[in-house]
């Protein structure tokens, strides 16, 4: 357990936070969440004690092993095998299996294990890294966008050993289907405040939503009831009568606190400048082919067509061309083979990776956007400037001070300046928050025209996309219909299955321990269900016999057969709904009852 009380921390005249607590409880998972620039990451350098805080405590017990993502690339081993067995804890150092397996999940191949760390890219050099974290066997784990280098393959199996994982989780990323999937509660920093919740994100923004209406509604009822005894006082200050009554509505007023007005919290506003084809098929695309090693391609032979309002994902493994396929799709790399046939009116916006690299050092925003369409006057590239969170004199800024996240909003603006009906975007979340992710995915939706993105994002898959690109094996294929479909249809199969499955080691007093809490919850959980079932099944059992007994009289003729027919049609109606109470009520216990019966299978033994 962690216990924070009092945490406060600024930068100069920029208050992060102010007077923050929360106890992060045993088996709690975290998701953190906040604009760009709240102060999660350094909230997280506090708790590891990277930051002093201006004020304020951080408890954390002794012998309690906290484990967290680390970005800087530092290696002293021959091979990635030999440096991930570095974070074994000392009792497992000849455990290299699990090095293997978890190396195996975050993407390396058995050929890999015997290469040396620096033969890696930086991104998959990050992933080493988060093996050494994942193997340390934790108590604890900070993780801040550990999926920032993932591909979709590797995120689902981190949430698989993430939901295993048994220890304590606080976790920052943009990808709130992700976070969702394995936290237990959402903790937020909101107006230098910190708000923590049991749930989701939605329930998270739903909780802020409510308190924030409650404060205004609150706000606006103090202020007519503050104008009232202004008005009252003026009027009557001067007259012997009413002078007392006066007073004593000034003495309120002084003592009356104030309620300022919720500043407004600055968004980014999504509205890509549509243009209209007259033609259904904005490109035609037919045997098309790539690689850089010519003897083997990074997809050969793909053939489809794009029509005006399609919304594809380009879907895969990292390193199998699904950057380059978007690259070749903008004319910016020439096939191997295959044509590209583009309709007249086809009008192109693209936003990649490398195009953020090519943005001029020496520009301010406003020239860079402004760069992207000569023609748009300047009230007009301001607007954009605005909208990409650079208002007033942050327009002025040089794009070289900005942060990698800065330039991505930077270069979606050169993409809101220019007219499209076809975007490429090659992961445009990655510098986002979740808010500003959410927004973009709003607007893609309703999007008129095409729309073909990268993502690692499952979610964001899901929510937008009606077709897809799969890199998987060797080839890349053009799939018809959605996500689901597509993981029905067998979806990621040997890609999958070649992954090492999560496994979590716990001694056997830790498995009892787990054990007995898991059956404990069940319990608690069940028994009020249970209760509910049995009280329902002995209502319906006794008014059924009430209503045979109405039938045998209405048979009999005895009684007032209008009174009796009546109170039986109430009776029947009463029954059917203890029934559709008792059905809706059973199949909840037995949803509980599975999983809490999986949770107990996945533990498993010692």
């Amino acid at each position: 357990m962690i216990q924070v009380t009092g945490l406060a921390k600024s930068y100069g005249m920029q208050v992060l936070f102010d007077d923050l607590n929360f106890t992060l409880g045993r088996g709690e998972k975290i998701g953190l969440v906040g604009r760009n620039g709240a102060g999660k990451s350094t909230l997280l350098k506090l708790l590891l004690q990277e930051e002093s805080p201006d004020e304020g405590n951080i408890t954390i017990p002794s012998r309690y092993r906290v484990a967290t993502l680390k970005q800087h690339l530092k290696f002293t081993e021959p091979t990635i095998l030999q440096e991930a067995c570095l974070a074994l804890p000392d009792d497992q150092k000849f455990d290299s299996f699990r090095a293997e397996k978890i190396l195996m999940g975050l993407g390396f191949g058995l050929a890999d294990f015997s290469r040396a760390p620096g033969e890696f890219s930086g991104g998959m050099q990050i992933r080493l890294n988060l093996a050494k974290v994942l193997l340390q066997d934790p108590d604890c784990l900070f993780l801040d966008e550990p999926t920032n280098y993932l591909d979709i393959v590797g995120m689902r199996w981190l949430t698989s050993w993430l939901r295993a994982f048994r220890g304590e989780l606080i976790l920052i990323t943009h990808d709130s289907g992700f976070m969702d999937s394995v936290t237990s509660h959402t903790m937020g920093l909101w107006r230098q405040k910190l708000v923590k919740v049991p749930g989701g994100t939605k329930n998270f923004y739903a909780k802020l939503a409510e308190e924030e209406d409650i404060y205004e509604k609150t706000r606006a009822n103090l202020d007519r009831k503050r104008k009232e005894m202004e008005d009252f006082v003026e009027r009557f200050k001067a007259k012997a009568s009413k002078a007392t009554q006066a007073q004593s509505r000034m003495k309120m007023l002084e003592k009356m606190g104030e309620m300022n007005e919720l500043a407004a919290v600055q968004t980014l506003d999504f509205s890509f400048n549509h243009s209209d084809c007259p033609g259904k098929t904005l490109l035609e695309i037919k045997d098309l082919s790539f690689g850089w090693d010519k003897t083997t391609p990074l997809f050969r032979d793909l053939n489809f067509a794009i029509q005006r309002n399609d919304k594809i994902a380009v879907i895969g493994k990292n390193g199998k061309g699904k950057s380059t396929l978007l690259n070749v799709i903008a004319g910016e790399i020439t096939p191997d083979t295959g044509s590209i046939r583009q309709h007249p009116s086809m009008l192109l916006g693209h936003f990649g990776q490398t195009n953020i690299s090519r943005l001029s050092s020496n520009s301010t925003v406003e020239e860079e956007i402004s760069s992207a369409n000569p023609g748009l006057g300047q009230q007009r590239v301001r607007s954009i400037c605005g909208t990409m969170m650079f208002s007033g004199d942050l327009a002025k800024k040089k794009v070289s001070v900005l942060s990698g996240g800065e330039r991505a909003r930077v270069l979606i603006g050169k993409l809101l300046a220019c007219p499209t009906n076809l975007l490429l975007l090659d992961e445009p979340s990655n510098h986002l928050d979740q808010q500003s992710v959410e927004a973009l995915l709003e607007e893609l939706k309703v999007y008129p025209g095409a729309v073909i993105v990268v993502t690692h994002s499952e979610e964001f898959v899901r929510q937008l996309a009606q077709k897809l690109i799969v890199f998987r094996g060797d080839r890349a294929e053009f799939v018809l219909g959605d996500y689901e479909d597509f993981l029905n249809r067998g979806g990621w199969g040997d890609e999958e299955e070649s992954m090492a499955k999560p496994v979590v080691k716990r001694d056997r007093n830790e498995v009892k321990r787990l054990r007995t809490e898991i059956i404990q919850e069940r319990s608690r959980t069940l028994s009020p269900l249970k209760k509910k079932i049995e009280v329902l099944e002995h209502d319906i059992d006794a008014q059924e016999k009430r209503a045979n007994t109405l039938e045998n009289k209405l048979i009999e003729g005895g009684g007032d057969v209008a009174a009796l027919a009546k109170e039986l049609g109430v009776l029947r109606k009463s029954i059917d709904t203890a029934f559709e109470d008792l059905t809706k009520v059973s199949l909840d216990h037995d949803a509980l009852l599975a999983g809490f019966e999986k949770r107990l299978t996945e533990l498993g033994e010692a």
